[in-house]
């Protein structure tokens, strides 16, 4: 009997353990990630026309410079909060005003490929009040080295 007391201590413990490492890897960042990709039915929602552009071939030294379009199909304003880039050869901005609900906006991107060669994509993050929070954009294509 005295056994069987101490193995369900045990267990309970162990329990109670696990419970607690799984409620503070949620608070941590699993619980977060989850709530800011879980929008309210009025969010704002970012829908780009396309998040992929295909620059082809351009010469080493090159510059090129795209506006992605996108429309907020949510029921809120949308804000773009930041646009950051893989590496510094690519610059994004955003709009500063609020995007309304059914309006459009673009976020313009110029790559710089002085110092690049070979295929490129250069991904462009954009962090809203949208859901998801997070999405991205990409410039792909190939950069001729000088002969």
């Amino acid at each position: 009997m005295k056994k069987l007391f101490i193995l369900a201590i045990a267990a309970i413990s162990f329990t109670a353990c696990r419970n607690a490492n799984n409620s503070t890897d949620q608070v941590a960042g699993n619980d977060s990630l989850a709530a800011a990709t879980i929008a309210s039915p009025d969010a704002p929602i970012i829908v780009f026309e396309k998040d992929i552009f295909d620059f082809e071939k351009i010469n080493q030294g090159e510059s090129v410079e795209h506006q992605f379009k996108f429309k907020n199909t949510g029921k809120s304003p949308l804000i773009i909060s930041n646009a950051t880039a893989t590496c510094g050869c690519t610059v994004p901005e955003v709009p500063k005003e609020p995007i309304l609900p059914g309006k459009e906006g673009v976020i313009k991107v110029v790559f710089n490929s002085t110092g690049k060669e070979g295929m490129q994509d250069k991904v462009v993050t954009v962090s809203s009040n949208a859901n998801p929070t997070v999405s991205t954009v990409h410039l792909v294509g190939e950069v001729l080295t000088k002969k």
